[in-house]
This record gives C-alpha cells, structure tokens and sequence, in this order.
C-alpha cells in the first residue's frame, strides 16, 4: 500500500465565516478523528490533498499528516475517512481523517476489477452484469489490496460468480456476505422477450366480444318484450 505525505496546521476558528475564508485562499477544513478522542481540527491545502488522492490507492492511501502547530510539527498516520463535497461543483469542502496504527487491523471498502471478458458475452452473446462495485474487508493498513480482481473469462450465460470465490491476497479477510452475487451473465433475449411482454397492450377483440355480447342480450330482451305485447292482444 502506497504511502504519501500531506502538510497540514492546527486551526484555531472554527466559525463557517472563517471556513469559507479558507476555501477561497485555497485549502480545505478538515478534522482527524481516532476512537474514543476528540477530534484534531486542522486545514490542508487542495492541490496537495488532490494529488494525494490521485494515487493508485485512492482514498485508501495512507497519509502521514505533518501537523504544524505554534512553529512545532507532529506526524499522525491517517486514512481518508469521509470528504463532502458542494453538491453543484463538487468541489471537496470538508474532510475526515481517521488516524490509525500500522499495527492494528481496519476495516476499509476496496473497489471491484473485472478482468477478462466473458465467454458468455464474446460467444453467446449476452450481457455482464456487474453487481457490487467494492467490498469491505478487515486487514493491516499496509495491506490493504489497491483491488480485488475478479476473473470472468470462463463465465457462461445463467452463471454468476459469488463474494465467496473471490481470492483475497494473504492477511485480507473479506467481510461481505459469501453468496452474494458479485458479477453475473443474462441471456440479451430473453430479458428483451421480457421487456417485450410488460409492454404489451391488451388485444382488442376482447372488448369487441363484450360490447356483442351485450347487443344479443338487448336484443333477446327487445324479442321478449314483443312477445309479451302479442299475448296481451290476443287475450283481449
């Protein structure tokens, strides 16, 4: 697992005024949490948090953070726990940071790879579907896996493969559900037969039979009434 360095200093105000004043000069508030402690409150700047996170780790890279504080530093070893992001420019406005030991295990999400393609999809022509896009597992920070790769060369249409034969390199232990669908392949036909039989309308010869029917019944009712009007003559 990759490990990077990030500057960052102690902040002092922690009013929204003084947050905002901090995006526009260009860095990001940010607080570094570890269990039963209260929070650090500290400030990075977004170019280098942005290079940080471009990594092949990703958010699962691990930081050591040079905290300055009063023309002193200090080094937490840290992940990205959570970034918050303005919903129109998504530009990164906060930041958690979870302080961890490089002794202690961890649980993290890494992000599903598929190689190959399905011979279910090359030769039968159907459709690979992936279903879960990462996964959470439990290791020691510096083995956290960058992926975990699924292979689907041998995959045929009606197959799938599960979260339990999915290989975790040494000391990663999975912690998803192991019959979980992972990846699958559907037959294209049949799901567009599918599609073809919810779209259907009704056919219109039914409503025809029943409008018929209600005619020959008003009309045995219109024979009736004229039989009826003959006997009545015929007694008088």
């Amino acid at each position: 697992m990759e490990k990077v360095t990030l500057k960052a200093a102690v902040r002092e105000e922690l009013k929204k005024c003084r947050c905002n004043q901090l995006r526009k000069g260009g860095n990001i508030p940010a607080v570094v949490y570890k269990s039963g402690k209260i929070g650090t409150n500290i400030q990075v700047n977004d170019k280098d948090l942005k290079k940080v996170l471009h990594t092949e780790a990703g958010e699962n890279v691990i930081i050591t953070l040079n905290i300055e504080e009063g023309g002193k530093t200090s080094e937490k070893t840290v992940i990205v726990q959570d970034i918050q992001k303005h919903p129109i420019s998504e530009k990164m406005v906060h930041v958690d940071f979870h302080e961890i030991s490089l002794t202690e295990k961890i649980k993290v999400n890494v992000p599903i790879a598929i190689k190959g393609e399905a011979v279910g999809v090359s030769e039968e022509k159907g459709i690979l579907t992936q279903i879960i896009w990462e996964i959470e597992v439990e290791c020691l920070p510096t083995d956290i896996p960058e992926h975990l790769y699924v292979r689907v060369e041998g995959l045929h249409i009606g197959e799938a493969i599960h979260v339990k034969e999915l290989e975790a390199p040494a000391g990663v232990t999975i912690l998803e559900d192991p019959d979980a669908v992972v990846v699958s392949v559907t037959h294209q036909a049949a799901e567009e037969a599918e599609e073809k039989v919810e779209g259907e309308e009704p056919e219109g010869e039914e409503p025809e039979l029943i409008k018929k029917g209600k005619k020959e019944e008003d009309g045995e009712a219109e024979e009736k009434e004229e039989e009826e009007k003959e006997g009545k003559e015929k007694k008088k």
